[in-house]
């Protein structure tokens, strides 16, 4: 029987529904309110692994010598045609420029070296003396050297042809104008969520529900969770580091399932009104059965989120605390917002209506749909369904063994991004130069110590030339510089470098970005096989918990288990092997080291909680009497359409970030799309009824089933199953 306490909070809210609809809407505004600014409170830290070698090696350099500055800002000068850069105008035009960014932003520049004023002048310019550059050193760290760039980047006049000094043509690469592009493309992203998803859902719930109230009900729980969890994201940032990474992602999830909460709410609603109920009755239903499986998924995928914490990454662990915080809020709107909307409408849910998709489909109908006879079908021949359903999710998990990772990239920018065209401009003309090279950090050696652990670094392969110093020595220690060729060649030069003897007392560290980037990957992958098992111990007790069977719990986790290696199988297909780099608008590489976790929790997640959906229909019918067979039939007809919907609802959410002109995100909206088309179909309508059939033996029902079983359905054994 369904508890009396989620019986007794439904009426409540019939009850008292303008109270709490109005005090539901009020503390979301509050909220909204005062989030309005959490863009401006969004960093660019904590994508590295705080318990690295790296990190520590890192801050003992940045502590002793300063933040190293010479890659923060590239200006890349290009002479007029038929001039060079040695041309006496072009050379007092850009001098006089450099020298006004010293002079108007001493509190934002730090420091300026170029061709014309270096004592190295030679190396800051190519052959022909076409181009030459400046290399500009920003103060602040973090979020506070990307505002001062933003700062100073007008008076570069760049990226327009002959709008620089003496005619020049300015170009900026660097690392500050490249977080500042994958910034911006974040910030686009979650506009583009919120401006375009949101009424092209809104289309599409039209279409599921037929009417327009019902559409529109939860595409506003949607934009509520919206409100609200920009409030939380911006509490958040007064005590952690909220990466707008972060912020992207779990707007992208909270904002799906919000509105798949209210999808499943709002059909339960109809559903129980179709069966003749009043008003108050349907509300108080829909609260104890549909409000208590939104509350148990929003506890999977919450359960699913918190196992980044094992992470020390700054970029994964903010997004736990911002996921988790907006799925439940998503889920408390679902019960309480939401019924109070419903109570208020009540049979007017179908006003303004096209009635050739407004009615709701009744028992008799839905027992005769496509997803009856699927589960039909599935049932009775299940070997022929399993074997080359499994074999084809196996197959599509191969290409999963050539993956690769990598770091932040100018190549995660569109291909015509003046951040990403300065850098591959400049990396073409200056192949001796990075803007992230590796650096050693030496303490406790005198100088022919150094000259010796300078010589052994120098062997390493793949360097652009030797270890040279980036600072003169202070307080024992010592930072020397090489660049790297290719990154991809990275692990090797660290470990190497990493293998040189040290003499008593003396330490080698390996650091710079390179160095910071495959610790944190390496740090990830080790993490992989505790996360995994994190998440299958959850899911399993959760499942446990909610069904009292163990094999159906173990069967679950298999299913996702399943859906989310092909999911892999397909991104490295596409993303690192390249196939449709065209049709998608990318440059195939390694795919970024924190996608891989984030995708691995959320899709996990999100499958895990479309079998709590199906499955919990399935025990409402063995609750009220039905056999197995006909349980399982009941449960996949009575949940196959409102799962297609919500998968189609979590695709165009998804897709909106589809369009993204970051790479990264285009990594994890066609992983969401791939891992949902594969769950809510093959996995969800084929091969679940046949595992099921072969797996759940016939026994008597149990008085409880699940966390939304309820009394007075009678269900029978024919392939009519009671009301719900």
């Amino acid at each position: 029987m369904v508890a009396a306490g989620t019986r007794r909070w439904g009426r409540f809210v019939y009850r008292h529904r303008i109270a709490v609809l109005v005090i539901s809407v009020f503390v979301v505004a509050l909220s909204g309110l005062y989030g309005r600014d959490l863009a401006d409170r969004l960093t660019q830290e904590g994508w590295f692994d705080e318990s690295s070698e790296s990190v520590a090696a890192s801050k003992l350099a940045d502590a002793t010598f300063g933040r190293d500055t010479d890659s923060d800002v590239i200006a890349l000068y290009t002479a007029p045609p038929g001039k060079t850069v040695d041309d006496p105008q072009v050379r007092t035009a850009v001098t006089a420029q450099l020298a006004a960014l010293l002079r108007d932003h001493p509190d934002r520049v730090l420091r300026i070296d170029s061709y014309w004023d270096s004592a190295l002048s030679a190396q800051f310019a190519d052959d022909s003396r076409t181009y030459a550059f400046a290399s500009i050193g920003l103060r602040g760290e973090g979020s506070a050297t990307v505002e001062n760039y933003l700062a100073i980047e007008a008076d570069l006049a760049a990226d327009t042809p002959g709008a620089g000094p003496a005619g020049t043509t300015v170009q900026l690469a660097g690392l500050q104008p490249v977080v500042e592009g994958i910034n911006t493309g974040m910030q686009d992203d979650i506009r583009r969520a919120e401006m375009i998803a949101l009424p092209l859902v809104a289309l599409l719930l039209y279409f599921v529900f037929g009417g327009v109230v019902a559409a529109l009900l939860p595409v506003l729980v949607g934009g509520m969770t919206i409100l609200g969890t920009q409030g939380i994201m911006r509490l958040l940032t007064g005590h952690i580091e909220v990466n707008v990474f972060a912020s992207a992602v779990v707007t992208l999830v909270s904002l799906g399932l919000a509105i798949d909460y209210g999808l499943f709410t709002v059909t339960r609603f109809r559903e129980e009104l179709a069966a003749g109920r009043s008003v108050e009755e349907a509300v108080s239903r829909t609260v104890a059965t549909a409000g208590r499986t939104v509350v148990f998924s929003a506890a999977i995928i919450a359960v699913s989120l918190g196992a980044l914490f094992i992470y020390p990454n700054g970029v994964l662990r903010s997004v736990p605390y911002g996921g988790i915080s907006s799925v439940l809020l998503a889920a408390v709107l679902s019960v309480t917002a939401l019924p109070a909307m419903l109570a208020i409408v009540g049979r007017r849910i179908d006003l303004w209506q096209w009635h050739r998709f407004a009615r709701a489909g009744t028992e008799a109908e839905i027992d005769r749909g496509i997803f009856s006879r699927l589960a039909v079908r599935a049932m009775a021949r299940p070997w022929a369904v399993i074997v080359p359903v499994v074999l084809g999710l196996l197959l599509l998990m191969v290409p999963f063994r050539h993956i690769e990772f990598g770091g932040l990239s100018e190549k995660y920018l569109a291909q015509d991004n003046p951040a990403r065209v300065a850098q591959e401009k400049f990396d073409a003309l200056f192949p001796g130069f990075r803007t992230e090279p590796l650096r050693l950090v030496v303490t406790g050696a005198d100088a022919a110590q150094l000259s010796d652990i300078r010589l052994q670094a120098n062997m390493t392969p793949g360097l652009t030339g030797p270890f040279e110093p980036a600072a003169p020595t202070r307080d024992g220690i010592n930072v020397l510089e090489a660049g790297l060729v290719d990154e991809r060649a990275a692990d090797t030069a660290i470990a190497v470098l990493r293998a040189i003897e040290e003499p008593d007392g003396v330490r080698v560290m390996v650091a710079g970005v390179p160095a910071l980037e495959r610790d944190s990957i390496h740090g990830l992958l080790e993490g992989l096989p505790l996360l995994a098992l994190l998440l299958v111990v959850a899911a399993v007790a959760l499942m446990y918990a909610a069904f009292r069977s163990l094999i159906l719990a173990v069967k679950a986790v298999a299913m996702s288990a399943l859906g989310l290696g092909a999911t892999l199988g397909i991104l490295t297909w596409i993303f690192v092997e390249g196939h449709g780099a065209e049709l998608f608008d990318f440059t195939p590489g390694p795919l970024m080291f924190a996608v891989l976790v984030l995708i691995v929790t959320v899709v996990f997640g999100l499958s895990t909680d479309y079998e709590v959906f199906l499955l919990s229909r399935v025990a409402e019918a063995r609750a009220n009497g039905a056999d197995p067979p006909e349980a399982i039939r009941y449960g996949i007809a009575h949940t196959g359409g409102v799962i297609t919907s919500a998968a189609a609802i979590l695709i165009v959410v998804t897709g909106a970030f589809g369009f993204s002109e970051l790479v990264m995100m285009k990594y994890i909206a066609y992983g969401m799309i791939a891992a949902l088309i594969l769950d809510a179909t093959v996995i969800r309508m084929l091969l679940t009824p046949a595992v099921l059939k072969l797996i759940w033996r016939p026994k008597p029902p149990r008085a409880t089933a699940g966390p939304v079983a309820e009394p007075n359905a009678a269900v029978s054994g024919s392939s009519t199953a009671g009301k719900t």
